[in-house]
């Protein structure tokens, strides 16, 4: 028996290791290597214990010749997505293993489940988890899931963790999560084995606890299969069959296994870490890596039982309660990857590196001291995949019709099984998620980086190690920089521009010629003279063809077939009414030349400005649409071959005189219009609108003349006080001036009505577009929540998920939070309910006295039915 000591001592003794080094695979039943035993912390595990593997006797039951549904993969978010579609009435669903239930991944996994994470919408997701495995599977079924409840402390040894802390504190109150911040003396209290020396204070949450793999997933198939499904183990699938429809279409056909082939028009893939080569089968990118991820059991400890489980983040451990021992894990900064994933491995694993795993130890000895003479009882070193930006892959496959994805959980399945497993199933069934998923959508990454490995592996390896890093709002990425850049790049870097990264484009944040991250000067420069905004990272489209105004009548809530030269903001909605985009739409004129700024085309024409850090997400929103609707109309993508300079602010006008050969007088070039004009001797559309709330207009200028027409601009500008301004200066005008941010204010699971978009909708025209039916219901029936603006006349900085406090009750959580320079105030955004559970009426806003509470400190705040700024839109107009 060795101690986590002595593991120590020999890690810090024996020469490091190369983190390239290749793993060693073993059998449970193997060389043990440094511990006694390898066998996981569980009663039983599903798999066969007798003989060879049970593979080469063939399937566990007769495949079927046909199914509406084929799961491939057996661990948690298999079982989970079988167990949700059967729920949902789904008949003749199949889940294909190539070898047997849990094996891979899930079998070995830790089973923890914290219900407080930094997302909202995480936060839901775990709770539906919570519920199927401690509630309804046992009703169901009879079977007990291994769910224990014993509770969840997180450790803050900085004030910045505990800060932290609070914050999900604050938002667990928006979701009936019960936590508590303990004092270092409260939580010696609760666990009298930890040390609270170095402590700031914790987070305790009563009802956080864990599960046991086998038997939750014996349970999820029990209920799934008494409910239709079939489960099918030993079957390994070999292919996917493809067939092209008649509009060219790349759809699911069938699934190919080693014994036989099952028609089907949707797979799931649900494979873990084998999920990329699953996706090889049907031509489909999944960007994901598979790493070594592991864990320790202790021997028994005395007076360890029923403790809570603890996440020390700034030590990088986890302690999970495991009976009278500890299993003890965590997140390296120098994990090791699974350079050649064999299809072989099923329950085995690989030989811990205690090299590499030594810092875990440290963390946890410091934190629980007896464990220094305590021995280890085994390891656990399995595969675990992870993606680039540490959220799962999830949704259709651009690239294949009917083909979706359900992994790259790094390390989180068992958690989020439950809440993704029925998403997924309501994805599959009704073409969206009921919730917003858009974060873990595979249509969120450009296919640019999908098919770029080193990029994956890069951002996946960083996502990895900062896996328990504190979460700062504007915290940027360092791996995988510099993949897309736009033509303007290097002039703005030498004009001291510090960039962000969205999707792979880098794009301005903010200017520093002096050092400094001048935000606020860039803002109030906006609103006194003006601001140059460089934003050609956004997607640029153009919809055009015979069908392409049927198109356009069906796609955006607004109406947009205008009169050539107008622009429209709109919105594109799913049939739920749900927002999955906002946009402008500007009408073309036919031509039969092709130019920079146009393809050449037949019937109508539009061109689509979209955010760029959701470009994709719109491309293939918009092309499902016309598959679906069989419109004939091309979609085509110049985003990389066209810049767009924005230029805002009271001199606007008097800056572009000089540039443009036009006339920019309110009569000649009215707000919401664009004309094609010569800058600086250069063809640019030029669109008089603003997402600052001020006089201005966009520029969109071929690739090639980006920077004379820039430099133009900028030397027209010197005399009135033009400045260089990034995305955090457009975060906090935006915010002041009430316009919506698309997936912060505005997300898939909210409508134009609830977010105060009402004026986008063409309800009162008779033209049928998609949501419409789910908008009047929704009208009709009074809106249950509703977006309101605050204002905190504090000068404290809110970020975001803060509680919102109405009469002594919490009805909602702030969206997005920004300091507003103008009005001098921190501006809040947030949806609220009415606790009766009747709408939330105007009135309803209007009569409460409400506060926001951030990190567990409740401040006044104003509520607002219109913008704080300029709330009759003067300046937009040019009217100063």
């Amino acid at each position: 028996m060795a101690s986590l000591s002595r593991a120590l001592r020999v890690a810090s003794t024996r020469p490091r290791l190369s983190w390239t080094r290749g793993p060693v695979l073993r059998n449970l039943s193997g060389q043990a290597g440094p511990t006694t035993e390898k066998s996981v912390p569980y009663q039983r595990t599903l798999k066969d214990a007798q003989g060879p593997s049970a593979v080469a006797q063939g399937p566990s039951r007769p495949l079927p010749s046909t199914a509406s549904v084929v799961v491939i993969g057996g661990g948690s978010l298999g079982c989970q997505t079988l167990y949700h579609l059967a729920k949902l009435g789904v008949g003749g669903a199949v889940l294909l293993e190539r070898e047997r239930l849990t094996s891979g991944t899930t079998w070995h996994t830790a089973g923890l489940l914290w219900q407080l994470r930094p997302s909202d919408v995480e936060v839901e997701l775990l709770a539906h988890t919570r519920r199927v495995v401690s509630r309804d599977l046992e009703e169901e079924t009879g079977l007990h899931t291994g769910w224990i409840q014993n509770g969840g402390l997180f450790i803050a040894s900085n004030r910045q963790r505990l800060d932290e802390y609070k914050r999900l504190m604050s938002l667990g109150k928006a979701y009936g999560v019960e936590s508590h911040v303990l004092s270092p003396a409260e939580t010696k209290a609760l666990y009298p084995l930890m040390n609270v020396g170095d402590l700031y204070g914790t987070l305790y949450v009563p009802h956080d606890g864990t599960m046991d793999p086998a038997g939750m997933c014996t349970a999820l198939t029990r209920a799934a299969t008494a409910r239709g499904a079939q489960v099918i183990e030993n079957c390994p699938v070999t292919d996917i069959c493809v067939r092209t429809d008649d509009f060219g279409v790349r759809r699911v056909a069938a699934v190919e296994t080693e014994h036989g082939s099952i028609q089907t028009p949707c797979v799931v893939n649900c494979a873990g870490v084998w999920a990329s080569s699953v996706g090889r089968m049907a031509g489909v990118k999944v960007p994901l890596v598979a790493m070594h991820h592991a864990y320790v059991v202790t021997e028994r400890i005395e007076g360890i039982q029923n403790m809570p489980n603890v996440r020390d983040h700034d030590a990088s451990v986890y302690l999970r309660l495991q009976g009278d021992a500890l299993s003890v894990g965590g997140y390296e900064a120098n994990p090791i990857f699974w350079e050649e994933v064999s299809d072989k491995f099923a329950f085995g694993l690989f030989d811990l590196d205690w090299d590499v795993f030594t810092q875990h130890i440290e963390g946890a000895i410091h934190r629980v001291p007896v464990l220094e003479k305590t021995g280890v009882k085994s390891t656990v070193c399995g595969p675990e995949s992870f993606t680039p930006d540490h959220k799962p892959l999830m949704g259709e496959a651009p690239e294949l019709r009917g083909f979706f994805l359900g992994c790259g959980f790094n390390s989180a399945g068992m958690m989020l099984g439950g809440g993704c497993g029925q998403e997924l199933a309501h994805w599959i069934i009704h073409g969206r998620p009921e919730k917003d998923m858009y974060s873990y959508d595979i249509r969120r990454f450009h296919p640019l980086l999908t098919d770029h490995r080193r990029w994956v592996r890069e951002r996946s390896h960083e996502s990895y190690a900062k896996n328990y890093s504190v979460v700062f709002p504007h915290d940027e990425p360092l791996a995988g920089r510099n993949m897309r850049t736009d033509a303007l790049h290097e002039e703005l870097l030498a004009r001291g521009c510090v960039f962000q990264e969205r999707q792979g484009w880098e794009r301005p944040g903010w200017f520093t010629p002096k050092g400094t991250a001048p935000i606020k000067k860039e803002c109030l420069a906006c609103r006194g003279a003006a601001a140059v905004f460089n934003m050609s990272y956004f997607g640029k489209f153009y919809l055009v063809g015979l069908d392409a105004r049927k198109a356009a009548d069906w796609l955006f809530s607004a109406d947009v077939s205008r009169p050539p030269g107008s622009t429209v903001y709109t919105c594109m909605l799913n049939h739920r009414g749900g927002t999955e985009s906002d946009l402008t739409v500007s009408r073309l004129a036919p031509t039969p030349q092709a130019s920079a700024l146009a393809p050449a085309f037949e019937g109508d024409g539009y061109y689509l400005a979209v955010g760029g850090a959701v470009a994709q997400h719109n491309w293939c929103h918009i092309s499902s649409v016309l598959q679906d609707q069989k419109f004939r109309c091309q979609l085509i993508d110049s985003s990389e071959d066209l810049g767009m300079i924005s230029i805002q602010g009271p001199a606007s006008r008097a800056i572009l005189q000089e540039v443009l050969d036009a006339d920019l007088s309110d009569e000649a070039f009215p707000f919401s219009s664009h004309q094609l004009v010569r800058a600086a001797g250069h063809l640019v559309r030029a669109m008089r609108l603003s997402f600052v709330g001020e006089l201005g207009w966009e520029l969109h200028v071929p690739r090639l003349a980006c920077v004379p027409v820039y430099q133009a601009v900028m030397a027209a500008g010197t005399k009135h006080g033009l400045v260089n301004a990034g995305y955090r200066a457009i975060d906090s005008l935006s915010i002041e001036k009430g316009y919506r941010h698309w997936h912060a204010d505005l997300r898939p699971d909210d409508s134009p009505l609830e977010a105060g978009l009402a004026f986008t909708c063409k309800l009162k025209s008779a033209v049928p577009f998609l949501g419409r039916e789910a908008l009047e219901k929704q009208r009709a029936e009074g809106l249950r929540r509703r977006l309101v603006c605050f204002t905190v006349d504090e000068k404290v900085p809110m970020f975001g998920l803060e509680a919102i406090w109405r009469n002594g009750q919490v009805v909602g959580h702030i969206r997005r939070a920004d300091f507003g320079f103008a009005i001098d105030k921190t501006i809040a955004y947030g949806y609220i309910r009415n606790p009766s559970g009747q709408s939330v009426s105007l009135d309803f806003v209007q009569s409460g006295d409400y506060a926001l509470e951030r990190m567990g400190v409740a401040h006044p705040a104003r509520a607002h039915l219109k913008s704080p700024f300029d709330p009759d839109n003067r300046r937009v107009k040019g009217i100063y």
